[in-house]
């Protein structure tokens, strides 16, 4: 079945995209920077520039990293993380609602085999004319 992919564009070096919303989940159901990029196969300073990078966009932060402790540190999404992954989901599946018929339609096509008449553009042969 085909999909969308929702990249949004925030201003001209800001993009919010699949990559990132999933590396929010990862780190608000892990509970840690670190095991949320190991999960998704990137290193720990790779996902930290990824939190670093959203930061940025927005200004404040959408993860806070807790320092130390007993078991260690760990991640949690600020109100505002949680409120992006939240907001881009729901975007999400509003376009993937009204795009629903389009995109079968289009699979449609893929799947259907090529009849003869549909082999070129026209429906007339391809040979060249001698």
């Amino acid at each position: 079945m085909p999909y969308l992919s929702l990249r949004i564009y925030l201003d001209p070096e800001g993009r919010i995209g699949p990559g990132k919303i999933e590396l929010l989940e990862k780190i608000a159901s892990l509970g840690s920077i670190a095991a949320a990029g190991r999960d998704m196969g990137m290193s720990y300073r790779r996902a930290w520039e990824l939190v670093e990078e959203t930061n940025r966009i927005f200004g404040k932060p959408v993860a806070a990293r807790q320092i130390g402790g007993r078991h260690g540190g760990g991640a949690t999404l600020t109100p505002l993380g949680l409120t992006l992954v939240a907001r881009f989901r729901a975007i999400e599946a509003a376009i993937a609602q009204v795009t629903r018929e389009d995109l079968a339609a289009l699979q449609q096509e893929v799947d259907r085999p090529e009849s003869p008449a549909e082999g070129t553009a026209g429906g007339t042969s391809s040979s060249p004319t001698p």
